[in-house]
């Protein structure tokens, strides 16, 4: 979670990861003032999603397929956001990009899931 990348102000890096169920991802706030937290509605339906503290290190194992939207939450309407595809994705949830995202995080999600490997 860093104030700037090569390409982006207030921005996770990597903002899109694909990866196996069971995997886990680390959660570093490389800038202070960042944490990570799964967005409501942008999640499978069978997991409770997490919410880390701000400055927090956190540490998240992925056991359910599906399209997670990740959130810092004091740097959401400027765009920090990530996508993280677990298992094999098929498509991208009708209702993932649906509810109240603001333009500049919503222009990143369609971005990363450019990335997405259906099916894979």
């Amino acid at each position: 979670m860093l104030n700037r990348t090569a390409d982006a102000k207030m921005a996770f890096e990597p903002a899109f990861l694909q990866i196996a169920e069971g995997d886990s991802v680390k959660f570093l706030a490389k800038d202070r003032g960042h944490n990570a937290e799964t967005i409501a509605g942008m999640t499978p339906e069978e997991t409770a999603g997490f919410k880390g503290k701000i400055n927090e290190e956190i540490e998240v194992m992925f056991d359910t397929a599906g399209l997670y939207g990740i959130k810092c939450k004091p740097h959401f309407a400027m765009g920090m956001v990530m996508t993280i595809a677990v298992g094999e994705v098929l498509e991208v949830p009708e209702t993932f990009l649906e509810g109240r995202i603001s333009k500049k995080p919503k222009a990143r999600f369609e971005e990363q899931i450019a990335n997405l490997k259906i099916g894979q």
